[in-house]
């Protein structure tokens, strides 16, 4: 398969329970609500029985091109589900989707709704603007996590067949296709499925994809003027839109449609990892370098307007306006974990519970059944970051989670995320086991292949101290690397209550040590409230901070603060504290403090006059974490706040 050996490798789902605490309830619910809501929201919608193909001109909603890929995130998602927590009810609904999915797939193991049901004639004729080898790459991942999780081959047999076909279409060979997915996910799909079956073509063709992208002469041309259309119509106007507009190795900022962009380098990320590829590599990590010092919003967001869902230039960081699509943050997730393989460095790492506390959790409301797609990080009425103009022509409107969304890549989507979330704990390479994620829980590691249990004990992230227990039949040693977050300052150590020195490499403390059945290991992680600052160049926040306390960004909201909060100013020297308010969105951390409500003293009905005195009025303000904001009343929300 691969040509070199990983040496570095996630902890799998499977031998990481989350047992309460933050994270362990979040999955509760999704386990609980969100997965039984997107079962019903595709139910009702259709896309689950559009598996059967019986759709006729006029009779009902037609099927959409990617309707395929909902369903197949919400099979992996259950599936995740089911690896940790089996539930007879839940496997039933999948092995019925699984029948419906194999009876659709078509005699040469060719596998769409839309492309069997609507269009057959036009399979693969449009890679540049159709999902197929996306949908396909979902259905892959599906198929390995349901037989990852429940031993049953049936929708990985299914898949084998297809990719089969798929890899008989594509390719450098004679007669073969040289295209590539307009929308990247099946190039780290493959890999997956390589994994999983042993089966080297399968990476063959995920490099391929990775490997053919951007070439000249530039596909996407040569299979518009087969299609008789011309390559500048081409309605995005380059190819920077789909990451194709020079191959991989030769880009180095981040361009285009922002879940396109993580998917597809997190797939080259693992091309690059098992390969050796060194000028693979540089090219991610410059890419890596781009986004994250100059185009991500401080919530781990990324794609700044919704044009082309993704990403403008470096340091337009707009804040109402921001698309920072929950997808994105998803994507970013997997790129991370995979460049810390490549590259063993906090750095990835931060981003990753960044991503996670942030930009992906408020995708998803407190109750579990209500979705963001955009995630600004400023709201006011009539602004509507995802439909702008409906929300103009339809009178004012405050920004609020829906119930599911026309396009419904991100329901089943966080479902996914939330249910595999164990498999971003831990990573082992050799007789070292790296610690990424702080949260109630325990695990089953090998390092240098002796079993031993991590137990986590925390109240992360309201509280930065994490007591680890170690467990095992007898003395193991093997060297424990514990993330220091960039944020935190002044961390220590402590091994069965005695103090060690810190010794960080690349942001990890490693303690390395003949571990004894019992040993603790007390980090403690001071969580100050921090006032943070954008780089001077994001003109959209120049004269404002931003709240944070541990991996958690804050943000006002007018049901606690009143309206017009960018008339909101905190003085630099006003003290913040934090608390624990039980009552409040389930127990969360809030931050107070004093600040000012500025206004001129008198304003005429003129939309501009002279600049006169201004009127400050003090007040106390409660901030909460981005991440539950819009679970009360709709209103004003805002991140960035004026500084005096």
């Amino acid at each position: 398969m691969a040509t070199q050996t990983q040496t570095m490798k996630a902890v799998s789902l499977k031998q990481v329970q989350l047992e309460g605490g933050f994270w362990g309830e979040r999955q509760a619910i999704n386990r609980d609500v969100t997965l039984p809501t997107v079962y019903e929201q595709s139910k009702v919608t259709g896309r689950l029985d559009a598996w059967k193909l019986d759709w006729k001109p006029g009779a009902g909603d037609k099927p959409h091109y990617f309707w395929d890929s909902d369903a197949a995130k919400w099979i992996e998602a259950a599936a995740y589900s089911l690896a940790t927590h089996p539930d007879p009810q839940l496997e039933q609904q999948v092995d019925e989707v699984v029948d419906l999915i194999e009876k659709a797939q078509q005699p040469d193991g060719y596998l769409n709704i839309y492309f069997t049901a609507v269009e057959p004639e036009n399979r693969w004729v449009n890679l540049r603007d159709w999902h197929e080898l996306y949908c396909a790459g979902h259905l892959i991942e599906a198929a390995v996590a349901y037989y990852e999780a429940t031993g049953k081959r049936q929708l990985l047999d299914i898949m084998t067949r297809y990719v089969d076909y798929i890899d008989s279409i594509f390719g450098a060979g004679d007669g073969k296709k040289r295209g590539y997915p307009g929308h990247p996910e099946i190039e780290l799909a493959l890999v997956r499925l390589a994994h999983a079956t042993g089966e080297k073509r399968y990476f063959e063709l995920s490099q391929f994809f990775v490997d053919e992208r951007g070439q000249q002469p530039h596909y996407y041309d040569l299979e518009a003027r087969a299609r008789g259309q011309e390559p500048g119509a081409f309605w995005a106007r380059d190819y920077r839109y789909n990451q194709s507009h020079v191959p991989i190795r030769e880009q180095s900022e981040m361009v285009g449609h922002s879940v396109r962009a993580c998917y597809l380098y997190a797939g080259a990320t693992d091309i690059a990892i098992e390969t050796g590829d060194e000028a693979l590599a540089a090219a991610l990590r410059r890419l890596w370098d781009n986004m994250a010092g100059k185009q991500m919003y401080i919530t781990g967001g990324l794609g700044q307007i919704t044009v082309n869902e993704g990403f403008t230039f470096d340091y337009d960081l707009p804040n109402e306006t921001a698309y920072a699509e929950t997808c994105a943050s998803i994507a970013l997730v997997f790129w991370a974990q995979r460049m810390f393989h490549l590259d063993p460095d906090s750095r990835y790492t931060d981003v990753m519970e960044r991503a996670l506390y942030n930009g992906l959790l408020v995708g998803l409301s407190l109750d579990g059944t209500h979705f963001f797609y955009a995630n600004p990080l400023s709201t006011y009425p009539h602004v509507n970051p995802y439909n702008y103009w409906a929300t103009i022509l339809d009178g004012p409107v405050h920004y609020q989670r829906s119930e599911w969304f026309s396009c419904a890549c991100c329901p089943p989507n966080i479902a996914r995320l939330l249910a595999s979330l164990g498999q971003y704990f831990y990573s082992e390479a050799g007789d070292t086991v790296y610690t990424h994620l702080y949260g109630q829980s325990s695990a089953q590691v090998r390092p240098g292949g002796q079993a031993v249990t991590i137990e986590q004990q925390t109240y992360y992230p309201w509280d930065g101290t994490v007591q680890l227990r170690i467990s095992a039949e007898q003395s193991a040693k093997f060297r424990l690397a514990l993330r220091i977050p960039g944020w935190s300052k002044g961390a220590t150590i402590q091994v069965n209550g005695e103090a060690v020195a810190m010794n960080i490499v690349k942001g990890y403390a490693m303690i390395e040590r003949e571990w004894q059945p019992g040993d603790t290991v007390t980090l403690t992680l001071p969580m100050p409230v921090e006032r943070i600052m954008s780089h001077p160049k994001v003109r959209q926040n120049v004269g404002c901070v931003a709240l944070q306390r541990g991996p958690l960004i804050y943000c006002l909201e007018a049901v606690d603060n009143g309206a017009d909060l960018a008339q909101v100013v905190i003085p630099r020297e006003a003290q913040l504290s934090a608390s624990f308010e039980p009552d409040l969105l389930g127990g969360a951390v809030t931050i107070t403090g004093t600040a000012q409500r500025s206004a001129p003293a008198y304003w005429s009905d003129d939309l501009y006059q002279p600049a006169t005195a201004m009127q400050t009025q003090a007040f106390t303000f409660k901030a909460v974490p981005y991440c539950f904001w819009s679970n009360r009343e709709p209103g004003e929300m805002r991140v960035w706040i004026r500084e005096s």
